[in-house]
């Protein structure tokens, strides 16, 4: 008969303790506040986004304007290989072909090399766009006594959308 009471006082205890943390659960998540913000948009929409990708575009602009000035050249330089291909000599043919693949080689080259240059540039900016953009949800966030911002996730419901509170500050 002891051993039968034994388990019950260890069950009614530990069942006790767990409708104790429900409860304590249940009253701390009254006063917890959860909020969401969209970095991907933020990253789209902004306007330190628009002004970074203006500012990119003009800063490579020349290199682009280079690259499409090769890229053109060695289509005309192809374009007029296949049409005087049949009357040249073996060895007129063969220089041209030479011109050829030593121009597409630079071309990759140099475009491998803006393709790097462009990336590194705009992974720069994102960074530094996500770092302040970060800041300003963080200020949001104790302005409004907001114990959780969420990034990424299935559902939204607008009410705790922060996002466009983000936009507008990063406007500023």
């Amino acid at each position: 008969m002891n051993q039968i009471s034994y388990p019950s006082k260890f069950i009614r205890r530990g069942l006790f303790a767990v409708v104790s943390l429900v409860a304590m659960a249940q009253v701390q998540a009254q006063d917890f506040r959860v909020a969401f913000f969209d970095g991907q948009r933020v990253l789209n929409e902004s306007l330190p986004a628009k002004v970074a990708t203006s500012k990119i575009e003009q800063e490579f602009s020349r290199r682009k304007k280079e690259l499409d000035e090769i890229n053109e050249r060695w289509r005309g330089l192809v374009r007029r290989f296949e049409k005087d291909a049949p009357g040249l000599s073996d060895s007129d043919r063969i220089k041209r072909q030479r011109e050829l693949t030593d121009l597409d080689q630079e071309f990759n080259r140099k475009q491998r090399i803006f393709n790097e240059d462009l990336g590194q540039r705009k992974q720069e900016e994102l960074n530094a766009l996500a770092e302040r953009a970060l800041k300003v949800v963080k200020q949001i966030a104790e302005a409004e006594k907001i114990d959780l911002v969420v990034q990424d996730a299935a559902y939204i419901n607008p009410r705790i959308d922060i996002t466009d509170k983000v936009l507008k500050a990063l406007s500023k």
